[in-house]
């Protein structure tokens, strides 16, 4: 029992470690990606997102329907409250054929200081 909890804890660790670095402050240049995405609800978009990204709520009904219309070959940028809902949105681009690189940037204030982009509410 011991050795199972053991493994566990570090599968859990791995995992973390892997999406934390998936999220971290290493400057990346906005203008690389095809578009920025803010996975968040509206009532979040409307409190605050950043400069020049879109708003593709992962919630919204539509959001498969939203996704069909990128391009699945282009580089994308994807943030949320906390990195965990850009990392699922991630994993249904990846599922619907996307091939370029997709980024997690984690929270708003942490995708801001990596795009180096303001946050807005207008």
């Amino acid at each position: 029992m011991k050795l199972l909890k053991l493994l566990v804890a570090g599968l859990v660790a791995a995992f973390a470690l892997t999406a934390l670095t998936a999220c971290s402050a290493e400057k990346l240049d906005a203008s690389s990606y095809a578009q920025i995405i803010d996975v968040r609800t509206l009532d979040e978009w409307n409190s605050g997102h950043l400069e020049g990204a879109i708003r593709m709520g992962i919630a919204d009904v539509d959001f498969a329907d939203q996704l069909s219309m990128l391009d699945p070959s282009r580089d994308y940028y994807v943030y949320c409250r906390s990195g965990n809902r850009a990392g699922q949105a991630i994993d249904l681009m990846r599922d619907a054929g996307f091939t370029g690189q997709l980024i997690n940037g984690g929270s708003v204030s942490n995708a801001s200081k990596q795009l180096d982009l303001e946050v807005t509410t207008n």
